[in-house]
Parts: C-alpha cells; structure tokens; sequence
C-alpha cells in the first residue's frame, strides 16, 4: 500500500523543490520591479533596459520622460526601466 503513494510523495516532493528554487524567486523578483517601476518620480537618475542613462523629467501613468542631455527628452515606457542609479 506504501508504494502507491510512493510516487505521488515523489511528485509532491518535486513540484515543491520547483516553486522554491524556480517559480517563487521570479515572482518576487517581478514584484521588486513593478514597484521600482511605480515608485518613479522626477530627478531620479536611471537606466534603462537598453543601456540608456538618464533623469527622469516627468511620470504619467503608463510612461517616463528622460532627460538625456540639456535639450533631449525621450519618453519610454515604465517596464524600459532597468534600475534606478539614485533616487531624488
């Protein structure tokens, strides 16, 4: 009778090693991300997913405006945003 449930134990045993190492790191990682993302405001230094350095000049719902040089502004999404260098 054990080893009926030898194999679905096995199964559990793997689909828990999976959430803890795989599934679980991702989400949180998505999580830190999303809220670097909406915590954005004007004067924060950042980089985007592109390599591109610059000072956030504006934040509307969905998009950020950066200032790349005294005269260059260039709107990118919020998910474009790879990590912010420092905060205002």
């Amino acid at each position: 009778m054990m080893e009926q449930y030898g194999g679905i134990f096995t199964l559990v045993i793997m689909v828990a090693i999976m959430w803890f190492l795989l599934i679980r790191p991702a989400q949180k990682r998505q999580k830190a991300a999303k809220e670097m993302q909406t915590s954005l405001k004007r004067g924060d230094e950042v980089v985007t997913i592109g390599g591109i350095h610059g000072t956030v000049d504006a934040v509307d719902e969905t998009s950020i405006f950066l200032r790349v040089s005294e005269t260059t502004v260039l709107r990118f999404d919020k998910q474009a945003v790879g990590r912010v260098v420092t905060a205002s």
